[in-house]
């Protein structure tokens, strides 16, 4: 295939990157141009001179001694009014100065945009204003930012141009829209008039006259979700999208129509001209001088002012190892903006949850970032990547709690090596630490709220029958807002959603989120998952939406935690319905987290393979569907059959070869549905749309994009530990599953009577202690519940999480641990009935028992203890147990607290437990005949667990021994009412067809 020679020595016809540079023309100064530089002079003369002088007259505002609590008592008079005003003005002085020297060192360095100072809008905007008009005279305005256009007009004008955007946030987005691009075109639009006059002059040469034969390309604005790269600008208009380098190359360095330069290949913006290789093909190309009909005129003056721009190699070729760092500056290129929180965000509904003194100021960002105090316990020590992962630990413990009540229902039904009991077993060591961490970490309500408010949004645009928009990131801010990021405008959202900081921003409150109801609706944008924090607000990046490769670079553990991290979150997140996550080169297994989603494939090429069939595979179901993106197909009839994604996570570095492959795939994965994330050494792959570095330091940076992250990772210990909760929970992981003993036993004779007891099961009473005083008795009483269902103890982060989940300071949290062991007191040997065990968790004396205590013993021991050998025995224990049940767990709790039993499994436990007790008592009296005793047992443990299918099969089989068909029939006739549309169980219907074999026929008779 043909190439461009680009060699300066040849003797044939140079193109225009051999020609020497030629300065664009310089905009003629005005009169007014000079009146303005003068005010502006003046200005920062008195701003900056002038109030410092002027508060030197006032004096020193400040204290000369060291403060004492005797000022506090002093009289307020007009003397301290001015110090507080001085000092303020000193304080506004100061910011105003830092804008002037930012805005100054921007100007005449002539790279980048100025950076932005802390709270200082207002300020560093007039600072801008000033500079700006001081420098106009000089030589250093020719090289100022587009900005300069707006000089004198509004602030509000000012807000809409690129450099005030820019400055409002600590980045500017990806996608530079249509708007960005007009404005820098306008702000050079002079000088390419210019240039164009001297271009067709002859004083040129033949230079100018002879590049007809030289293409051009001018990048175009996003349509859809396809957004220009080299890649496919190289694959549309070469042939092949390897062959990006060689537009890379030619364009490398040259100054654009909006004043920035492409430095990075994996960077171009709308606006920017290309040019391309002598055999570049396509009707999207421009040829020069010949203009192409229907091209804008300002369009072809920025096309012969970018021809002149040639040998751009003389800035190129002296870069070497530092070049990254220093083109920092020229790059203009942070596309991700941390969206602008609202003043007074959520403030939580804590205030009834603490009493006289023992509430305080949240101490964790959102959900899960430990306060300093805690992480400097030792004593206290968690893994603080679940801590600090609320989305993440919220995940994981979701999934760990379905597992573990899968088991538990598998083993009630014998439907895994028959019946091995109720207990899962309790995790010890790092597994223990993890689940804890889990515990204190994770925000279910958060996750909750993420799910509604994405179904509720697509289900709004569907309803008004829009699409919808492509979405590259998620904010969670921390007042509990939710901001997401288009890739471009897509108009006014529906309500209750609204604009956010600009036209790319769509902004739900969170009070609006909480006023939103389930519906029944695709998850829109599976893909999210969380990165890290950045600024008070936490990114979930969409990577479904990218278009082409995400590389992670870094070292290999590091590497390894944060794909670990992704992989788990998404396995197991709450507003995805269905993926498939296919991992590639992971060091942990972690397919146990979620073995309908994950998918663990040996090596590259069997990836290669894979990708490639299910490419086409999508391809052509789009086609079919008559879709252009999987978006589109995610709304309507289809949305809950088809258009799941394809994530994809390859931790290995691929080869060259590889690399190219996954490239060509990645290239359209973007409307497919298929994300791929793939590791690095190098930190460059072909085909990466967006690269990013996590560092030793737990950074996670992204240059090009303006990110950086404090990265959520999942280390390889924590990764096991959690890997290993799973395990143990599965119901097929091994004879270490679920035991038939409880945690503990009491003892159940008169001999045995508990200093404190309380009843749980029903409502929640305390016997053997005094009543707290009553605003601290509710914290007590919880704290206490929360230590009764977990006798091998209760980290104290977890106790504290539980009683106040937007977090709480340590010495609230030990203060009321000390106020809760003097209310338990002490045995009488002195021994505290609240102590703590070798790993700092608290932990309950014997002498204190629950009711489900004595109902778990009880049944262990008709059971598997004295029961065994004695019938008279087993049949008292069982009433007795049967006897304890007055209702469910908890059921007088108050609204709004108890949270934590949504992380519980004993909502599970306890009706299965109830039910087996009722199944042994109804087994003991049809021993004997005694089938409406049988029946009356039933009944009483249905109170408790009326979905169990034992149960009701017990009950056909008591009735039946009645004698009395016609009871039988309305038995029959009930439990089909209420089995609905599902239909009876299998097991239920082969038991009617044993016993009642006209069934069908009579319970619709008698229905």
């Amino acid at each position: 295939m043909a190439r461009r020679t680009t060699s300066s020595s040849t003797g044939g016809s140079p193109g225009p990157r051999n020609r020497t540079p030629q300065p664009l023309p310089r905009r003629r100064r005005t009169f007014g141009d000079f009146v303005k530089a003068f005010g502006a002079f003046v200005a920062l003369l008195a701003l900056l001179v002038g109030v410092p002088g002027a508060l030197v007259t006032v004096g020193w505002p400040l204290p000369h001694g060291t403060p004492s609590l005797d000022w506090l008592q002093q009289e307020i008079t007009v003397g301290t009014f001015i110090h507080v005003l001085t000092v303020i003005v000193w304080l506004a002085w100061a910011q105003f100065t830092a804008c002037v020297l930012v805005e100054m060192k921007a100007a005449l360095s002539g790279v980048g945009l100025p950076n932005r100072v802390p709270g200082a809008g207002a300020s560093q905007l007039l600072a801008r204003q000033l500079v700006a008009a001081l420098l106009l005279v000089g030589a250093a305005a020719a090289s100022f930012t587009p900005g300069l256009s707006q000089l004198g007009q509004s602030p509000e004008g000012n807000r809409h141009g690129s450099v005030a955007a820019a400055q409002q946030t600590p980045g500017t987005l990806f996608d530079q829209q249509r708007e960005q691009a007009a404005a820098g075109a306008a702000a050079v639009a002079e000088q390419a008039a210019d240039a164009a006059a001297q271009a067709a002059s002859p004083a040129d040469g033949g230079s100018s006259a002879r590049h007809g034969d030289t293409k051009y390309y001018r990048i175009q604005p996003p349509e859809g979700r396809h957004h220009d790269s080299l890649w496919e600008i190289a694959q549309r208009h070469l042939g092949d999208g390897r062959r990006y380098k060689e537009i890379y190359e030619l364009n490398k360095d040259r100054t654009q129509p909006d004043g920035s330069k492409l430095s990075e290949a994996s960077l171009i913006r709308p606006g920017w001209i290309m040019e391309m290789p002598g055999d570049a093909h396509g009707g999207e190309l421009v040829e020069m001088p010949e203009a192409k009909p229907g091209i804008p005129e300002q369009v072809q003056q920025q096309i012969h002012d970018y021809a002149k721009t040639g040998d751009h190699q003389q800035a190129g070729g002296q870069r070497g190892a530092t070049g990254r760092q220093g083109e920092q500056g020229d790059r203009d290129t942070t596309h991700f903006r941390v969206p602008q929180q609202r003043a007074g965000g959520d403030q939580g509904q804590d205030s009834d949850r603490a009493s006289s003194g023992e509430t305080a100021p949240d101490t964790r960002d959102g959900r899960g970032e430990p306060s300093a105090s805690e992480e400097s316990g030792s004593s206290f020590g968690l893994p603080e990547a679940l801590l600090g992962a609320p989305l993440l630990a919220a995940g994981l413990l979701g999934a760990l709690g379905r597992r573990r009540r899968q088991a538990l229902w598998q083993s009630a039904l014998g439907a895994v090596g028959g019946r091995r009991g109720m207990e899962p077993p309790v995790p010890t060591g790092a597994a223990a630490d993890a689940q804890d961490a889990l515990l204190v970490g994770a925000d279910p309500e958060g996750v909750r709220l993420l799910d509604l408010s994405l179904r509720g949004l697509a289900a709004a645009l569907a309803a008004e029958s829009r699409p919808l928009p492509t979405v590259y990131a998620a904010w969670l801010g921390g007042n509990g807002d939710l901001h997401l990021q288009l890739a471009q405008p897509a108009g006014k959202p529906p309500t209750p959603w609204q604009l956010g900081q600009d036209q790319t921003f769509w902004m739900l409150a969170r009070a609006d989120a909480e006023r939103y109801e389930e519906v029944d609706t695709a998850a829109p944008y599976p893909g999210l998952v969380s990165l890290g924090t950045m600024d008070d607000s936490r990114l979930l990046l969409n990577l479904e939406a990218v278009p082409g490769i995400v590389s992670l670079s870094g070292s290999a553990a590091d590497r390894a935690g944060v794909f670990a991290s992704v992989a788990a979150e998404l396995a197991t997140n709450g507003w995805s319905d269905r993926m498939t996550i296919t991992l590639v080169g992971f060091g942990e297994d972690l397919t146990p987290l979620a073995p309908n989603r994950l998918r663990h494939l040996d090596d590259i090429e069997a990836l290669v393979e894979t990708m490639e069939a299910e490419t086409r595979q999508r391809r052509g179901a789009l086609g079919a569907a008559g879709h252009d993106s999987v978006l589109t197909g995610r709304t309507g009839p289809a949305q809950h059959t088809r258009w799941a994604p394809h994530l994809v996570l390859l931790a290995a570095e691929p080869s060259p070869v590889d690399a190219l492959k996954l490239a060509e795939l990645a290239a359209d994965a973007g409307r497919l549905g298929i994300g791929y994330l793939v590791g690095t050494e190098s930190g460059e792959l072909p085909g990466a749309a967006w690269e990013m570095e996590v560092t030793r330091e737990g950074k996670l940076l992204a240059p090009l994009l303006g990110l950086e992250l404090d990265a959520q990772m999942l280390p390889v210990a924590q990764q096991r530990a959690v890997v290993e909760l799973f395990v143990e929970a599965d119901p097929e992981g091994g004879p270490d599953g679920p035991t038939d003993s409880p945690p503990f036993l009491v003892d159940i004779s008169e001999q045995g009577r508990p200093a404190v007891y309380a009843r749980l099961v029903g409502p929640y009473e305390i016997i053997g202690l005094e009543t707290p005083e009553g605003e601290r008795s509710p914290l007590l009483h919880e704290a206490l519940a929360l230590l009764l269902l977990h006798r091998e103890g209760v980290h104290p982060r977890v106790l504290s999480s539980a009683l106040w989940p937007r977090g709480v300071t340590d010495d609230v949290r030990d203060a009321l641990v000390e106020r809760l062991r003097g209310w338990l007191g002490d045995d009488p040997d002195g021994t505290p009935r609240l102590g703590s065990d070798a790993t700092g968790r608290l932990t309950l004396a014997k002498s204190v028992v629950s009711d489900l205590d004595v109902l778990r013993s009880l049944y262990h021991e008709a059971t598997q203890g004295k029961g065994v050998d004695s019938r008279v025995v087993r049949g008292r224990l069982l009433t007795d147990a049967l006897v304890l049940v007055r209702g469910p767990l908890l059921a007088d709790r108050p609204e709004g607290r108890y949270g934590w039993l949504t992380h519980e499994i004993i909502d599970a436990q306890l009706p299965l437990l109830v039910a087996d007790i009722g199944l042994a008592l109804s087994a003991f009296h049809l021993e004997k005949d005694r089938a409406e005793k049988a029946i009356e047992a039933l009944n009483a443990s249905m109170n408790s667990a009326p979905a169990d299918e034992r149960l009701w099969n017990e009950l056909l089989r008591a009735t039946h021994a009645t004698g009395d068909e016609d009871k039988v029939k309305l038995l029959a006739a009930d439990l089909v009412s209420r089995s609905g549309a599902r239909g009876l169980p299998p097991r239920t219907e082969a038991l009617l067809d044993e016993l009642l074999p006209a069934w069908r026929s009579g319970t619709a008779a008698v229905g």
